[in-house]
């Protein structure tokens, strides 16, 4: 069980990378809005973390991560309502809570 769930720390620490890599630290809110490919790229690298922290909490609910559970709802609103993601809020994600996941992926990763 914990090699499944180290796999799925390691699935979004690679996603993170990812995401950041797609924007870079110069990319601005307007070009990303204005850039489909990006916002694209961005968006399935959400699926993926959603999809291994919802595979994460299934095998063990008592890991603590931060915002959990918004991140899983965030998954399912990027598959299930693909027509309404709103690129403002995925942007503020991005700024505001990605650098928090990271950190409490690499420290997680670093523990095992």
């Amino acid at each position: 069980m914990q090699n499944k769930i180290n796999k799925y720390l390691f699935d979004i620490k690679e996603s993170i990378n990812a995401i950041e890599n797609y924007i870079k630290d110069e990319m601005e809110y307007e070009a990303y809005s204005n850039d489909r490919k990006t916002r694209r790229a961005v968006e399935r690298e959400f699926e993926i973390i959603g999809e291994a922290m919802n595979r994460i909490n299934k095998l063990n609910s008592d890991i603590q991560i931060s915002n959990k559970r918004q991140i899983i709802d965030m998954r399912n609103k990027v598959i299930h309502g693909y027509d309404m993601v709103n690129d403002l809020v995925v942007w503020g994600t991005i700024k505001k809570y990605l650098p928090i996941l990271k950190t409490e992926i690499q420290k997680k990763l670093e523990s095992i």
